[in-house]
């Protein structure tokens, strides 16, 4: 059994998108980089201790984590300044209805780490489908999911907004309207081979 698998079997609210994304993240991190690695860059071991017990009670057990052996084990990220970009982005949006700062920090910080993934958002998150991830931005980050009115692929919806965020355009063309590309950015996203899929 994987363990992105496993943390759902723990999860406080399984169906949840929130809980779905983060077992999705942190599973992909503990199965790429061994349990004796903080699964989420910008988290440290006690940040990571509070999201496992909030969303996955008692799994930390279940998978055997050395919580003392884990104080430090910060994982390297070469690519840790784009996610620090993301998770302010989606911080700056964040709705504080939706739950408590520091579940929204967990929410941002699997959404960003996940950005950083070779395919759709969703299919990094280990969503079902686009339309959990699109309930998941619209509960916990409301103004920016409202910014998305075309329906633009939420990743590069998200690195678009850091561009314009900084005043760079790096599109090819004056307006998405006119941009040879639109149908990779707009449209529906299916599962594609990961060769073809941005």
């Amino acid at each position: 059994m994987d363990i992105r698998t496993r943390l759902i079997r723990f999860a406080a609210r399984p169906r949840d998108p929130a809980a779905m994304a983060l077992a999705g993240v942190l599973g992909a991190a503990f199965e790429r980089h061994g349990l004796r690695t903080l699964p989420m860059p910008g988290l440290d071991a006690e940040a990571t201790r509070r999201l496992l017990a909030r969303w996955f009670p008692h799994a930390d057990a279940a998978l055997g984590l050395d919580w003392a052996a884990l104080q430090g084990a910060e994982r390297q990220e070469p690519r840790s300044d784009e996610i620090e970009d993301l998770r302010a982005l989606l911080r700056d949006h964040a709705d504080a209805g939706a739950g408590s700062a520091e579940e929204c920090e967990a929410v941002a910080c699997a959404l960003a780490c996940a950005s950083l993934g070779d395919n759709h958002l969703w299919q990094d998150l280990c969503l079902p489908s686009r339309r959990e991830l699109t309930a998941l931005i619209g509960r916990w980050f409301p103004a920016l999911a409202a910014r998305n009115t075309h329906d633009m692929k939420w990743k590069k919806f998200f690195y678009k907004q850091l561009c314009e965020r900084e005043a760079l355009f790096i599109c090819k063309a004056p307006s998405c309207g006119v941009c040879t590309d639109y149908g990779v950015c707009f449209g529906p996203e299916e599962a594609v081979p990961a060769a073809a899929q941005a």
